[in-house]
């Protein structure tokens, strides 16, 4: 296999954040998510859904793993809200170079769902209002975020407030 069937979506904003959503990569084509993963910069990868591949290759990638389950179609808890802002506030507030800029990239099953919900979620937390959120998310990744998910975004409130700002041009 030398290509990707379902190609990784790139939010980014500013050169201050960036997220790469996509579908769950399987043991037979983890190398070239890796190597899409290495031309992002990617620094973390979260896996929402249960593994279809090995954390070890990941690993030797020089990539952090981190778990991050909740039920298809759902929401996240409070728990998972709790490690994703940590996350994301750890990675993007430092100061890097443009060129330099870290990237998350997130997954679920297809990339759709629980994926799109953490990367609007972070853009809300970076000052972004919840339903520009969505649009910018869905003009990148068609399909993105169910009706139950949406009317959570619409009504979630940052948990951490003037950390950094994400701004959309």
């Amino acid at each position: 296999m030398s290509a990707l069937t379902t190609k990784p979506s790139l939010i980014e904003y500013e050169n201050k954040c960036r997220f790469m959503i996509m579908d769950a990569p399987k043991d037979s084509n983890l190398h070239l998510y890796l190597k899409e993963c290495k031309k992002q910069n990617v620094l973390h990868i979260v896996r929402i859904a249960d593994p279809s591949y090995s954390s070890d290759e990941v690993e030797k990638a020089g990539i952090q793993l981190h778990e991050m389950h909740f039920s298809d179609g759902a929401s996240p808890p409070p728990e998972i809200i709790s490690q994703w802002t940590e996350l994301i506030h750890d990675t993007f507030n430092k100061k890097t170079k443009a060129d330099d800029m870290p990237c998350i990239a997130v997954h679920c099953v297809a990339g759709l769902g629980r994926a799109p919900v953490l990367v609007a979620i972070a853009l809300i937390e970076f000052g972004m209002d919840p339903m520009s959120a969505v649009a910018f998310i869905r003009e990148r990744r068609r399909g993105a975020i169910n009706t139950v998910q949406l009317t959570y975004l619409e009504t979630y409130k940052p948990t951490k407030k003037n950390r950094s700002k994400c701004i959309i041009m």
